[in-house]
């Protein structure tokens, strides 16, 4: 069994893979940032094609985009929570970004990934 942990790891290992984040997703698998929803973005994205769409559009505004400083600090075998950070440039500006994660992990797969940012970075990078 893959364990929920394991899933995050592999989920950040290979942000910069599109495809093969497609295939850790359950098939109503979704990732959620309710905070974009006060910029008026979107803020749930569901089902591993989906979810492959929204990466490879977030790597072509920020082709460097990687996980760093991963810490974790709740780990059952179903779910688990973490902070990590991201530092490189988003369409072409710096962008340095704390975010946090909980993860819930169904039978092996991601069911569901909701991540919280500090939206101050993000409205600066957007001009907002």
């Amino acid at each position: 069994m893959t364990t929920a942990k394991e899933l995050m790891q592999a989920y950040h290992s290979n942000i910069q893979h599109p495809d093969a984040l497609e295939s850790l997703f359950t098939a109503d698998g979704a990732i959620e940032l309710p905070y974009l929803s006060s910029l008026g973005q979107s803020w749930r994205t569901i089902g591993p094609g989906n979810i492959k769409n929204m990466i490879t559009g977030l790597l072509k505004m920020a082709p460097e985009f990687r996980f760093i400083n991963i810490k974790y600090y709740i780990e059952t075998p179903d779910q688990v929570f973490a902070e990590y950070e991201v530092d490189c440039m988003f369409n072409g500006k710096p962008y340095k970004q704390m975010y946090m994660g909980r993860l819930v992990a169904e039978k092996g797969k991601i069911k569901l990934l909701r991540e919280a940012l500090n939206l101050y970075p993000l409205m600066k990078l957007l001009e907002l």
